[in-house]
């Protein structure tokens, strides 16, 4: 039986980045992202399983609170890409982890955090998003009147909550919410994220009865924007029955994935 060694706080700014690994050197990294909930979702004694196994596998695995959890910020509001991006090159100095080879798995708003750092981070090379958007959206303040992002000290274009959706957020719909303000065209364009730049392996899941936001919709604009890249790097798109949290029922095909495209050995 393998022996798991307590996680490495690597105390990053702004990040609570919280670094597992196994034995070995030149581990490839795996990030971790959690969503809405904010806190440090992939350090929970919940996520223990599947942590455990894949640095088992051979990847050493880097939890990242990024809101919500110690020395971070307390809303998901205009989170800069340039601090969690820092917080992973820290990682990468662990003479145990490989610098070179990096990929993110993200859940819901931690999805997007992940397409959007591996759209503007070249070293990047993999990416799992677990029931995440095409567009960039508001934080998650009491106005909505600015991103859940911001790179190089501005915040990113969002798609803003618009007259049609108010209704739903008052009803606590929120996938009709989500729906609503997807008819804005205008915005959507102004908020995609640029999946296109990302070199590396892609891998989609969503949730036909997803109750929080359309996320079969919003995965399903991905794959032609990920045809324009070299077809050396691969992409799937996997729908899955059920709600919100249904993909995290499925997690075997997401190591298939990664140990196809971003093996640890």
């Amino acid at each position: 039986m393998p022996v798991f060694s307590a996680p490495i706080d690597l105390k990053t700014p702004g990040v609570q980045s919280l670094l597992y690994v196994g034995a070995g050197r030149q581990q490839p990294l795996l990030v971790g992202l959690g969503g809405s909930e904010g806190g440090n979702a992939w350090a929970s004694a919940r996520c223990q399983p599947t942590r455990e196994q894949l640095v088992a596998d051979g990847y050493a695995f880097l939890a990242l609170g990024y809101f919500k959890a110690d020395g971070t910020p307390p809303l998901l509001d205009r989170i800069s890409l340039d601090t969690v991006y820092a917080a992973i090159k820290a990682a990468t100095r662990h003479p145990q982890v490989s610098g070179r080879r990096i990929a993110l798995i993200g859940g819901s708003r931690g999805a997007d955090l992940a397409l959007l750092l591996a759209s503007r981070y070249p070293d990047i090379r993999c990416v799992v998003s677990i029931v995440g958007s095409h567009v960039a959206f508001p934080g998650h303040t009491s106005h909505f009147t600015t991103s859940a992002w911001s790179y190089r000290g501005q915040q990113l274009p969002f798609v803003p909550v618009n007259e049609a959706a108010v209704p739903f957020l008052m009803q606590g719909n929120l996938r009709a919410t989500f729906a609503a303000m997807l008819t804005d065209t205008a915005a959507v364009r102004h908020a995609l994220i640029p999946v296109e730049k990302i070199r590396g392996a892609v891998l989609l899941l969503s949730a036909t009865q997803d109750e929080v936001c359309p996320s079969t919709l919003m995965a399903g604009h991905m794959p032609a924007q990920l045809q324009r890249r070299p077809s050396r790097y691969p992409q799937q798109h996997i729908t899955i029955e059920g709600g919100h949290a249904a993909p995290l029922q499925h997690f075997p095909a997401i190591i298939r994935f990664l140990h196809t495209n971003f093996p640890a050995r």
